[in-house]
């Protein structure tokens, strides 16, 4: 995991330097502070998928390309079978594996994600991202809390909502979910 983040922060900085923008500029951004954005791009900070979306348009570019370091090259379909998603873990207690990674100029992006439990005392992090989500519990139990409304889903529960609501989940049963995360 900590490979994969940092080479993620090595293309953050990459991108940001040859479009010369300034730290500032980013982490104003991405709503966090110039110290958490140099601590992503270092790799010593986890990242999230909503900064990763918000950086990806910023910069013209696939969110693959920062979280794969590879352009999409497929335009008719992208097949991905059962297991084989390009998958990276950008926090400690988060897998998403990416389910259409290889499909140029795709309006959606859709994840198999995996969730950690963690100790109940833990705080959630929560995100907000522009556009919509679908998340689908395929195994397991969480809770997902939007704003201030906390929702218990299981296997086979779905919920489609306004991302730009802070949201954020937690494994429950101190056992990990799987869920289909669709980011729209």
């Amino acid at each position: 995991m900590d490979e994969q983040i940092k080479q993620i922060g090595e293309r953050l900085r990459g991108l940001r330097d040859v479009l010369d923008i300034s730290l500032e500029e980013m982490a104003a951004l991405c709503d966090i502070s110039v110290d958490k954005y140099q601590q992503m791009e270092s790799g010593e900070s986890e990242l999230s998928v909503a900064n990763l979306q918000k950086i990806a348009k910023k910069y013209g570019v696939s969110l693959d390309v920062l979280m794969f370091g590879e352009e999409p090259k497929m335009s008719s379909y992208f097949l991905t079978r059962k297991g084989q998603g390009k998958s990276v873990e950008r926090r400690r207690a988060y897998n998403y594996e990416s389910l259409a990674s290889g499909f140029r100029g795709r309006k959606a992006d859709p994840f198999i994600v995996t969730v950690e439990p963690k100790p109940a005392d833990t705080p959630k992090e929560m995100n907000s991202h522009s556009g919509q989500e679908f998340n689908m519990v395929l195994e397991g139990k969480m809770e997902l809390t939007i704003g201030t409304k906390s929702l218990i889903l299981e296997a086979g529960d779905s919920i489609y909502f306004d991302a730009t609501h802070p949201h954020g989940m937690r494994a429950l049963n101190e056992k990990p979910v799987r869920f289909l995360a669709i980011i729209f």
